[in-house]
C-alpha cells in the first residue's frame, strides 16, 4: 500500500519538479532508448495532479494529467519493472487518451525510481507505438539505469540541502558578526597592490554614517576616504609593511565623521595569510578606542596637575616643618606656625576635592562619548 503523503513529502524534498533539463539525466534516457530500441524514453515524476517529464526523448509534451499516466501503476511495486506489451489488450489502458490519441502508446516499460525511504517518485520508462516484447536482460538494464537516475537525484538533493545549510549558516554568521562591537573584515591585496574587501561587518556603518557595506565591497577606497587625512599614509604604509613581512597588522588611526566633528580614534588588528597566487588575505577587527584615548588623556592631565599644582602647598608644608625642626619653639611661635599649616592644609584639601570632582566629570563624559560612538 502506497503512503501517498509520505511519497509526496519525499518528492518535495528533492526539489526537482519544474526544474530545467540536466544533461546527465537526458543521457540516461537516451541510453534506455538505445538499449531497448524504442523511439520514446522519459524520466517521469508524479505529484498529486500530473506526471512531469524531467528528461524527454521522442515527445514534445512536458507533462500530462496523472489520470492518464502509465507510471502511476508502478508506484505500488517499487522493485519491479512495469511492462505493458500491448496497451490495447490491457483493461487498464485500452481507453487511455495517450493510447487512443497522440502519442498512440502501444508498448510501455517503466522502472520505478525508488528513494532510500522506499517511496517511488516516478519511472525511467521506454515507449513504442507498436506492441513488443521485453527480455529479462532489457528489464535488468532498465532497472540499473533507473538506479543511476536515483543516484543522481539523491546526490543532487544532498547538494541542495548542503547549499541551503551553508546559506543558512552564512546568514546566521552574518547576523552574529553584525552584532559584534567594532568591525570584522576580510581584506585582500594582490602583488600589484590592488586592494579589495571580501567581507565587512555591519559595524562599519557605525564608524561613519556615510559608509555602506555594499559600497565598500565594490570599492575599498570608500572606507579609506573616511580616514583622517594625516593618518591615511600611516595606515597604507602599515598594510604594505604587513604584506612584505607577513607580520601582524596593527595600527591606530582617526576617522572623520563630518567636517565639523572631532575625529574618532580606531585601532585595527589583523593576521595576514599568504595565498598561492601571491595575494595576501587579512582577517581582522577594527575597534573604536576613542574612550581609551580620552581616558589616557585624562590620566596624563591628572599626573600633570599632581606634579605641578600640588607642588606649591607641599613645598610650603615642607618648608614649615624644616623651620619647626631648626628653631626653638615657644607657644606663641607654635600657634603662628599652626595657622600656616592650617592654611596650607585647607588649600591642599580644597584642591584634592576639586581635582576629584573635575576628573570624575571628565571620565563620565569620555565614557558617554564611547557609548554614543
Amino acid at each position: 500500500m502506497v503512503n501517498e503523503q509520505s511519497r509526496l513529502q519525499d518528492l518535495e524534498e528533492y526539489h526537482i519538479m519544474d526544474t530545467p533539463p540536466e544533461k546527465e539525466l537526458n543521457d540516461l534516457a537516451e541510453i534506455a532508448s538505445a538499449l531497448c530500441d524504442t523511439p520514446i524514453s522519459l524520466i517521469s515524476l508524479l505529484d498529486n495532479k500530473r506526471q512531469w517529464f524531467k528528461a524527454v526523448k521522442g515527445l514534445t509534451v512536458k507533462e500530462t494529467p496523472i489520470k492518464d499516466a502509465f507510471c502511476r501503476f508502478a508506484l505500488h511495486n517499487a522493485d519491479e519493472v512495469l511492462v505493458v506489451e500491448d496497451s490495447l489488450l490491457d483493461d487498464r489502458f485500452r481507453e487511455n487518451l495517450l493510447v487512443i490519441g497522440d502519442p498512440n502508446i502501444r508498448f510501455y516499460a517503466g522502472a520505478p525510481l525508488k528513494t532510500p525511504n522506499g517511496n517511488v517518485l516516478g519511472t525511467l520508462c521506454i515507449i513504442d507505438r507498436k506492441p513488443r516484447f521485453m527480455s529479462k536482460n532489457q528489464k535488468k538494464a532498465l532497472k540499473l539505469l533507473a538506479s543511476r537516475v536515483m543516484d543522481f537525484l539523491t546526490t543532487r538533493k544532498i547538494m541542495i540541502q548542503q547549499a541551503h545549510k551553508i546559506e543558512f549558516n552564512r546568514k546566521r554568521l552574518k547576523k552574529l558578526t553584525d552584532q559584534v562591537p567594532g568591525i570584522i573584515f576580510q581584506f585582500e591585496m594582490t602583488p600589484e597592490k590592488e586592494m579589495s574587501f571580501s567581507f565587512v561587518s555591519k559595524g562599519v556603518e557605525q564608524m561613519n554614517s556615510g559608509l555602506n557595506t555594499n559600497e565598500i565591497l565594490k570599492n575599498p577606497s570608500v572606507l579609506f576616504n573616511s580616514i583622517y587625512e594625516q593618518d591615511l599614509s600611516l595606515v597604507e604604509n602599515s598594510i604594505l609593511k604587513s604584506y612584505s613581512n607577513m607580520s601582524l597588522w596593527e595600527t591606530e588611526f582617526r576617522v572623520v565623521l563630518s567636517s565639523n566633528s572631532k575625529p574618532l580614534w580606531y585601532k585595527g588588528t589583523a593576521k595576514p595569510e599568504s595565498q598561492k597566487n601571491g595575494n595576501v588575505i587579512w582577517y581582522g577587527i577594527i575597534q573604536d578606542i576613542s574612550y581609551q584615548k580620552e581616558y589616557e588623556k585624562t590620566i596624563e592631565q591628572i599626573s600633570f596637575d599632581i606634579s605641578h599644582v600640588l607642588r606649591k602647598p607641599i613645598c610650603t608644608m615642607l618648608g614649615l616643618t624644616t623651620l619647626i625642626e631648626n628653631e626653638e619653639i615657644n607657644e606663641e611661635l607654635l600657634k603662628k606656625y599652626s595657622k600656616y599649616i592650617r592654611v596650607v592644609s585647607d588649600e591642599l584639601d580644597n584642591f584634592t576635592k576639586t581635582l576629584n570632582e573635575t576628573y570624575a566629570k571628565k571620565k563620565k563624559r569620555a565614557y558617554s562619548k564611547s557609548q554614543i560612538n
